[in-house]
C-alpha cells in the first residue's frame, strides 16, 4: 500500500533523526514534521484528487507556468496541462464526479477574469465552460446538493468593484444561472457552507451572517450576528453541520466562534481560544473530528512575517481545549494551504514566493497501529446502509467522512465532516450513510475508520451520490 509505505519512511526518518526513544515519547504528544521541499512554483491553491494526489497552481506572476500535482508517495512533482490563462485567484469547488471546477481569475491585482473551466483528475483534460457573467477575483465556489456549484462574489475591475451577482452552474446542461433575485455585496472569498436545510450559510468575514435561497432566482435573508467583529483571513469550518470561525482579523484574535446549523434557531456562541492570534492561518478537518490550525502571523497587518506562528495547534470540539504541537520551519502566511492526505498527515505549503511544503504527521499517527479496512464500497447513496471489512471491527469507535480539500487564501471551500453511526459486526461494521446532500453534497470524500486509541485508517475514497 503506497501511502502506508511512505508513511512508514517519514516516521522513520523521524526516529533516525532524533533518536528513537526520545522521538517517539515526543512525536505522540505533539506531532512531527517532514524536512522542507523545493517545489518549482508556489502552492497557492491546492486540491487532493481523487486518486490521492495534490493539485496545485500558484501566484500571480506563476500564471505562465503550468499547474503542478504531487505525489505524496514518492514525493514527486509532475507538470499538469496549461488551463489557457491565469487561474491564481480563483474559486474551486469539486463536482459530483470529481472533476474541479475552477471559476475567475487573474488579469491584474483586483480585477478578475469571467473564464471558468473543468479540470478532469483522472484524464488530465482542460474543458472550457461559457464565460460567466462579469470577472470575479476571489470568488467562492460552493456545491449544492444536486451537485450544481453556486459562485459568489469576486472583484471584476477594480479594488471594492464586486461581482454581485451570484451565478448558479449547472452542471447537467454546462450552463450558468443568474441568480437576480439575490443580489448582494460580499467580501473577498466568503466563507459559505451549504446547510442542513439546503439553505446556502454565509458565515463571514463579515460578523452579520446571512442566508441564502438557491431555489429559482434566489433571495437571502438576515442570519445571527457573531460575536467578536470582521475575522479577515481567519479560515471557517464545518462538522457534522457546526461552522467554526477561527481566529482572523487585524490585529489578529485567537478567539474562535460557533454555530450550530442543525438547531432550529441558530447564534453563535464563542468556545476556547488559541494559544495564540492568528491570521493568514488554515484550518484543516483530521479523521478523528479535531481541527488542526497551522501558520499565520500573530503581528498586526496584512502578513506580518516579522511575527510568525511557527507551532501547530489543535483543536478538540469534544472537550473545548486547544492543544499545542510541534513547530514546522517555514512562515505559512498570505498564499499559504493545507490539506488532508490519505494517510492522516497534512500536507503545509506555499505563502508568498514560498515555493516550498512541508508535510506534518499528528500525533495519532504515533500511537500504534492502525487499522485496517480491507473492504468498501466505490459509490454510496445517501439514506442506506453499506458495508465495511476490517479485522479491527472490535476497536473501531469512529467513522468520518472528509470531503477532499480545495483551499486558498485561508479557506477551504471543499471540505467538511460528516461523523457516521455504525454497528460492528464480526470482521465489518455495518454503517449508516448520510440522511441527504444537503448533509453531505454529492461527490468524493476519504472515509476513515479511527480506532479507540485514536489511530485513523487510510483513507478509502467513496463517491457519494446525487438523491
Amino acid at each position: 500500500m503506497p501511502w502506508l509505505r511512505g508513511l512508514v519512511a517519514v516516521l522513520s526518518g523521524v526516529l533516525l533523526l532524533a533518536g528513537p526513544a526520545r522521538a517517539q515519547t515526543a512525536a505522540s504528544d505533539v506531532g512531527a514534521w517532514s524536512s522542507v521541499m523545493s517545489w518549482p512554483i508556489t502552492a497557492t491553491h491546492a486540491s487532493l484528487q481523487p486518486d490521492g494526489r495534490v493539485m496545485f497552481f500558484g501566484e500571480f506572476d506563476e500564471g505562465d507556468d503550468p499547474p503542478r500535482r504531487w505525489d505524496p508517495a514518492t514525493n514527486a512533482v509532475t507538470s499538469l496541462a496549461r488551463p489557457g490563462y491565469n487561474i491564481f485567484c480563483a474559486g474551486h469547488s469539486y463536482l459530483a464526479d470529481g472533476r474541479l471546477l475552477i471559476t475567475g481569475g487573474h488579469i491584474e491585482s483586483h480585477v478578475g477574469l469571467r473564464d471558468a473551466s473543468l479540470y478532469n483528475t483522472a484524464t488530465g483534460a482542460w474543458t472550457h465552460l461559457p464565460d460567466m457573467n462579469a470577472g470575479r477575483w476571489y470568488p467562492t465556489n460552493t456545491t449544492l446538493a444536486n451537485g450544481d456549484v453556486m459562485v459568489l462574489s469576486g472583484e471584476i475591475n477594480g479594488s471594492g468593484d464586486i461581482n454581485e451577482l451570484p451565478q448558479r452552474y449547472l452542471a447537467g446542461s454546462k450552463t450558468w444561472r443568474n441568480m437576480t433575485g439575490a443580489r448582494l455585496k460580499l467580501p473577498y472569498y466568503p466563507r459559505m457552507f451549504l446547510a442542513p436545510d439546503g439553505r446556502l450559510f454565509y458565515a463571514g468575514p463579515q460578523r452579520a451572517s446571512r442566508w441564502m435561497n438557491t431555489s429559482g432566482t434566489g433571495s437571502w435573508s438576515s442570519g445571527p450576528s457573531s460575536s467578536f467583529g470582521t475575522r479577515s483571513y481567519g479560515p471557517a469550518v464545518i462538522l457534522d453541520g457546526r461552522v467554526f470561525l477561527i481566529g482572523g482579523g487585524d490585529p489578529p484574535t485567537a478567539t474562535v466562534e460557533t454555530i450550530d446549523l442543525n438547531a432550529s434557531s441558530p447564534s453563535w456562541k464563542f468556545v476556547a481560544s488559541m494559544s495564540t492570534a492568528r491570521r493568514q492561518h488554515n484550518a484543516t478537518i483530521l479523521p478523528d473530528g479535531r481541527v488542526l490550525v497551522t501558520g499565520g502571523s500573530r503581528g498586526s497587518g496584512f502578513d506580518n512575517a516579522d511575527s510568525p506562528v511557527l507551532y501547530a495547534e489543535l483543536y478538540d470540539p469534544a472537550t473545548n481545549r486547544w492543544t499545542r504541537l510541534a513547530s514546522n520551519t517555514v512562515y505559512r502566511g498570505y498564499h499559504a494551504t493545507a490539506v488532508l492526505l490519505p494517510d492522516g498527515r497534512v500536507m503545509s505549503a506555499g505563502g508568498r514566493k514560498r515555493r516550498t511544503a512541508e508535510v506534518y504527521s499528528p500525533p495519532y499517527l504515533f500511537k500504534g497501529a492502525r487499522p485496517g479496512v480491507s473492504g468498501a464500497p466505490d459509490t454510496v447513496a445517501p439514506g442506506t446502509s453499506f458495508t465495511v471489512t476490517t479485522p479491527d471491527a472490535a476497536k473501531i469507535t469512529r467513522v468520518s467522512l472528509v470531503a477532499l480539500a480545495s483551499v486558498t487564501h485561508a479557506f477551504d471551500q471543499n471540505q467538511r465532516l460528516v461523523t457516521l453511526s455504525f454497528t460492528r459486526g464480526s470482521g465489518s461494521l455495518t454503517v449508516t450513510a448520510p440522511r441527504n446532500n444537503n448533509v453531505a453534497p454529492p461527490g468524493y470524500y476519504q472515509l476513515f475508520l479511527v480506532s479507540d486509541t485514536g489511530v485513523p485508517s487510510v483513507g478509502r475514497m467513496v463517491r457519494i451520490t446525487a438523491q
